[in-house]
């Protein structure tokens, strides 16, 4: 089978889409399919093109099999929303010229990754060209995220940007996305359930499980975590999405227990604004590292009592945590920032005991759910079981790979 993946964010990225993105290719290469990306320079989640690419040149790299061709863009070091605008425009642009230079390498499936929407309509006109079957796979809907967080008030454009959204979904074979509430809101867009598919985030959850002493001490002594603390621990981006502001606000409130340590490790554009804040409440109880290599993530998770899994009220659904998949794996205990209707919210009502759920951009709530998940149980094998039942790596890509090769054998 010959499968093009088409995304804004790829591997070496070792966060959010790029990383499930590039262990998707990579698994499909490993499995014997011919597999072509299509996409842009890593620079997610420093808003900065890492060491080695450019963002004004085109680059064709092999990685693990998989033929990655590389578009340039345009990377705001601080984004608003009409950079971002333009950011995912230019991304579109050029990669679109790529696109078409598949046209006589002939895929059978193209795999289009959202976001960015600006690269649908391409999609659509390549794959009628060349015959391929047509997937979109939606990690956030951006849309729904902009106007959940206020970005664009205004009433016509979103009108006019869902009814563009809806349009464009309806025109590929399947859409697929990774949480039951997503899939909702796709059925809301005008999707035929006949046509969605559910291809959650997965976990390694083999990798997790088996997390040597020895290298969490190591790990504590190199962050600088007292040998006696118990360890709040956020990881990954720190972006507008997360509200972040607000574990700063409980580090200061929680300030005069000693034996409670606050890690934020990651990158991002509200990085700068969040280490000002902390050197100007003059904070000793928390500390800033940058993102870990892979080979350290389990040990980094498994050093955590409480793990912050934080967004901004509305947007809980249009954008799911892909974080929260290796912590339940490592049987991590996590406060989740979320309404009860949402999908982290039923997701706690349906196996309680899996995490701490408690009300957004609460300062008190935030706290009484770091102190309630110091007394569960450690590992969390609620949490533990659940990644090994419905997010294993293994299972997930070979249901994911069996619906591709069905979908790439019939007219639909």
């Amino acid at each position: 089978m010959k499968v093009l993946i088409y995304g804004i964010n790829y591997w070496p990225e070792l966060t959010g889409i790029g990383k499930y993105s590039g262990e998707m290719g990579s698994w499909l290469a490993g499995r014997g399919h011919q597999v072509k990306v299509i996409t842009a320079p890593p620079y997610y989640p420093d808003w900065r093109v890492a060491s080695g690419y450019s963002s004004v040149w085109f680059k064709t790299e092999y990685i693990d099999g998989v033929k990655v061709m590389r578009c340039p863009l345009y990377v705001p070091r601080k984004p608003s929303t009409l950079k971002r605008l333009i950011h995912l425009a230019s991304f579109a642009l050029t990669s679109g010229i790529r696109l078409f230079s598949q046209l006589l390498w002939r895929p059978d499936v193209v795999v289009c990754v959202v976001p960015t929407q600006f690269c649908l309509p391409a999609v659509i006109g390549f794959s009628w060209l060349c015959r391929a079957k047509r997937v979109v796979h939606v990690q956030d809907y951006e849309l729904d995220a902009m106007f959940g967080l206020g970005m664009a008030g205004d009433s016509k454009l979103k009108n006019l940007g869902f009814s563009v959204e809806s349009h464009l979904l309806k025109g590929f074979d399947r859409v697929s996305t990774i949480s039951q509430s997503m899939m909702a809101k796709a059925v809301e867009k005008g999707v035929d359930t006949r046509r969605l598919w559910f291809f959650p985030n997965w976990s390694e959850t083999k990798q997790f499980s088996r997390v040597d002493i020895a290298d969490i001490d190591a790990l504590r002594l190199k962050l600088g975590v007292p040998a006696d603390a118990k360890v709040v621990l956020y990881s990954g981006n720190m972006g507008e999405k997360q509200g972040l502001e607000l574990v700063i606000e409980a580090a200061e409130a929680l300030s005069d227990r000693t034996s409670i340590f606050f890690v934020m490790v990651g990158r991002g554009a509200g990085r700068d604004r969040l280490e000002q804040l902390s050197g100007e409440l003059d904070l000793q109880n928390i500390v800033f590292s940058d993102l870990l290599p892979m080979d350290e993530l389990p040990a980094l998770l498994s050093i955590a009592d409480s793990h912050l899994v934080v967004q901004k009220r509305g947007v809980a659904d249009a954008v799911l945590p892909s974080k929260l998949t290796n912590i339940l794996a490592v049987g991590g205990n996590a406060v989740i920032t979320a309404d009860p209707d949402t999908e982290l919210g039923l997701l706690c009502d349906l196996y309680p005991g899996i995490a701490q759920l408690v009300e957004p951009e609460s300062k008190e709530a935030l706290v009484s759910g770091i102190l309630a998940t110091m007394e569960m149980p450690n590992p969390n094998m609620i949490a533990s079981k659940y990644a090994e039942e419905h997010i294993d790596s293994q299972k997930v890509l070979l249901e994911f790979e069996k619906k591709l090769q069905i979908l790439s054998q019939k007219m639909v």
